[in-house]
């Protein structure tokens, strides 16, 4: 069975980001998912000490803090997706929420241990709430952030939502929240057997290197010969018109 997490970023049980983050659990469940949910503001979760910062490999599972990110880390590395829903705090996440991004990097960082991302390919899904503009900019850094540890990104994964109104009375917020669940779900089915993603280029980089190189001679040789003519053209005509 498909596993699905979902984080409630927000302080407010019964606001608006965790009514969207029940939507998509609810569409990941009638996708046949199993849900799980954890509610940030109710845990201890330690902001990040950025160990890699003093010694690379310094970082890694468990996490040098025995807080409730454990059991988090747990089920994280159990499920295939997981679901982000936050308030919008000045343009981006909480700050438990950050916290917990943040302490995430024990598994990214697993690349420089045993040569891939202990996320890899785990389905990621993200709601952001508040009352003014802000959504885009926190989905585009969630998006980003959750990528650039490995996360599979699926079509439609992503909701916001910038009104002083009940959600529940958005048809198209609340339609959208259930597709995220919806989607990270079948794209779990997609992927369960993919293997790994992250792999070393090392093997053929002289050769694509060489490719690359030799193309943009060719290129440089035919386009900077007409491009500097233009160019020269365009410089004459300026003198001659002073």
């Amino acid at each position: 069975m498909i596993k699905v997490i979902g984080i409630n970023g927000s302080p407010r049980k019964y606001g608006n980001t965790a009514k969207l983050l029940e939507l998509a659990l609810g569409g990941a469940r009638k996708e046949g998912a199993q849900t799980v949910r954890y509610d940030l503001y109710e845990m201890d979760i330690k902001p990040c000490m950025g160990c890699l910062s003093d010694e690379q490999l310094a970082c890694k599972p468990p996490c040098v803090f025995e807080d409730d990110m454990t059991r988090i880390y747990d089920d994280i590395l159990e499920a295939d997706c997981l679901i982000i829903s936050t308030p919008i705090y000045w343009f981006n996440v909480s700050g438990p929420l950050k916290n917990f991004i943040d302490r995430l990097t024990v598994f990214e960082n697993m690349i420089y241990h045993v040569g891939y991302s202990l996320v890899e390919g785990k389905i990621a899904g993200v709601i952001a709430v508040g009352n003014e503009q802000g959504g885009a900019a926190v989905i585009s850094n969630l998006l980003l952030t959750l990528n650039s540890m490995g996360f599979i990104i699926p079509p439609w994964c992503f909701t916001y939502f910038t009104k002083i109104s009940d959600v529940l009375n958005d048809s198209n917020a609340v339609l959208d929240a259930v597709n995220v669940g919806r989607v990270v779900v079948k794209m779990a089915k997609i992927t369960r057997n993919a293997g790994r993603w992250y792999k070393s280029s090392l093997p053929y980089l002289e050769e694509l290197l060489y490719h690359v190189e030799s193309k943009a001679e060719k290129y440089l040789e035919k386009e900077y010969t007409e491009r500097r003519k233009k160019f020269e053209s365009l410089y004459s005509s300026g003198e001659s018109r002073q």
